[in-house]
C-alpha cells in the first residue's frame, strides 16, 4: 500500500509545483523587451507563450498517462531534467525562433505540476481532498506570482536572460530534490498496469466518452486560463509602451499584489469541501467577470488595476481547484489520465488566450484585449452555469 502524505510533504510538492510552474509566465512581464531584442512584433512574440501553451497540452496528452502505469518518481526526474535543457536553450538563444524552440520544448515536459495532483489524491483521504488540492493549487499560483514579479525585476536591472539562467538553477535543484518525495508504488489496476502504450493512450477516448464533466470542467477552466494570459499579456504590452512608458518592474510588482490570492485559495477550496465544486465554481466564474469588466475603465491609469486584478486573483484559482475536484473523486486508476483531458482542454484555452492576447492588443490595444477577456469569461459563466443546472 502506498504512503500516506503528510501536510509537510504536501506543502514541499506544492513548492516543487511553484517552482515547475513559473517557467511558462516569466516571459509576460518581458514580452515587450523580448519582441524588441529579437525584431519582432507584438503578434508574433505571443508565439513564445502560446506555442508553449499548445506544448504543454501535447505533453500531457502523450506523457500523463503514463503515470497510471509508471513509477511517477521515475517520471518526474526525467520531466523535471528535460526543463532544465529547454532553460539553457532560451538563456543562450540568438535568434528568435531558437528561442521559441526553447520554449516549446519547456511547456511540453511541464508535465509535474499536472502529475502531482492524481498522486496526491490516492494518498490522503477523501476529507482532506478539497484542503490538499487547494494547498498544490496554492504553489502553483505562487510559482505564477513570483515569476512575474521576479522576471519583472530581473529583466528592468539584469536583463531579460538572467531571469532563464535563474530558472535553469531553480530547475536543477528541483530535478534532485523532488524524487525524493515520491514513491514507486503504482496504484492502478492489473490492466492498466499491463496495457501498452498504446492502448493507455486510445483509452482517453472511452474515459472521455464516458466522463462528460471533464469536457465542461476543462472547457471552462480553458476560458478562464484564457481570461488569465490575455490579461496579463495585454497588461505586460499596454504598460511598457511609448505611451504608458512603465519599466518591466512595475509590471512585476502589479503581479506581485495578486499575491491576495495566496490567502483566499485555502480557504475557498475549504468552501468547495462544504458545499460543493459547482456551486462554488459558479460564484468564481461570475467573480470573475465582474472583475474582467472593471478592466474597461482602467485603460489609463496604474493603481486602477488593482481593483480587476484583486477580484480574477481571488476567483482564477478556485475555478480550477473546483474544475479538479470534479475528476478527483472518480476511480482512482484512471485519475491521472481523467487529469490528462482536463489539463489538455485547459492549455488549449490558455493558446487560444496567448496567441489571441496579443494579437488583440497589436489590432485593438487595451481595448482589444479587454473584449477578448470580456468574450472569454462571458463563455466560462455560461457553461458553468448549464452545468449546474445540469446536476
Amino acid at each position: 500500500m502506498p504512503v500516506t502524505l503528510t501536510r509537510r510533504a504536501v506543502i514541499l510538492l506544492a513548492i516543487a509545483s511553484a517552482i515547475v510552474t513559473a517557467n511558462a509566465y516569466y516571459i509576460h512581464p518581458i514580452i515587450g523587451h523580448v519582441a524588441e531584442e529579437f525584431g519582432v512584433s507584438n503578434a508574433l512574440v505571443g508565439a513564445v507563450p502560446a506555442l508553449n501553451q499548445i506544448a504543454l497540452a501535447l505533453g500531457i496528452l502523450l506523457l500523463l498517462p503514463l503515470g497510471d502505469r509508471l513509477s511517477n518518481r521515475k517520471l518526474t526526474t526525467v520531466f523535471l531534467a528535460a526543463q532544465v535543457v529547454a532553460l539553457l536553450i532560451m538563456a543562450v538563444a540568438q535568434s528568435f525562433w531558437l528561442f521559441v524552440a526553447g520554449s516549446t520544448l519547456l511547456g511540453f515536459f511541464t508535465i509535474t505540476p499536472y502529475l502531482l495532483p492524481a498522486f496526491v489524491s490516492k494518498r490522503v483521504s477523501v476529507e482532506r481532498l478539497g484542503t490538499v488540492t487547494a494547498i498544490l493549487t496554492t504553489g502553483v499560483i505562487a510559482g505564477v506570482l513570483i515569476s512575474r514579479t521576479g522576471a519583472g525585476i530581473v529583466g528592468e536591472y539584469l536583463g531579460w536572460r538572467h531571469i532563464y539562467w535563474i530558472a535553469a538553477a531553480l530547475m536543477a535543484a528541483a530535478t534532485l530534490v523532488v524524487p525524493l518525495l515520491l514513491d514507486d508504488d503504482i496504484v492502478a489496476a492489473g490492466e492498466v498496469r499491463k496495457a501498452t502504450y498504446g492502448q493507455l493512450i486510445s483509452s482517453l477516448v472511452d474515459l472521455l466518452k464516458g466522463h462528460p464533466a471533464v469536457i465542461v470542467s476543462g472547457a471552462i477552466q480553458g476560458l478562464s486560463f484564457a481570461v488569465f494570459l490575455t490579461v496579463w499579456l495585454g497588461i505586460g504590452l499596454h504598460l511598457t509602451s511609448p505611451e504608458m512608458g512603465f519599466g518591466v518592474d512595475d509590471v512585476g510588482y502589479l503581479a506581485a499584489f495578486s499575491a491576495l490570492n495566496l490567502m483566499t485559495t485555502p480557504s475557498l477550496g475549504r468552501l468547495a469541501d462544504r458545499i460543493g465544486p459547482m456551486l462554488t465554481r459558479t460564484i468564481a466564474v461570475c467573480i470573475q467577470f465582474l472583475g474582467v469588466i472593471t478592466l474597461f475603465f482602467s485603460d489609463s491609469g496604474y493603481w486602477i488595476l488593482l481593483l480587476p486584478i484583486s477580484l480574477m486573483s481571488v476567483a482564477g484559482p478556485v475555478v480550477d481547484i473546483t474544475g479538479r475536484m470534479t475528476l478527483l473523486t472518480q476511480d482512482s486508476v484512471i485519475r491521472t489520465r481523467l487529469m490528462t483531458l482536463y489539463v489538455v482542454i485547459m492549455f488549449l484555452g490558455g493558446g487560444l488566450g496567448s496567441w489571441g492576447g496579443t494579437i488583440a492588443f497589436e489590432l485593438g490595444g487595451w481595448l482589444g484585449t479587454c473584449i477578448l477577456a470580456a468574450f472569454f469569461s462571458a463563455l466560462a459563466v455560461g457553461f458553468s452555469l448549464s452545468r449546474l443546472n445540469a446536476d
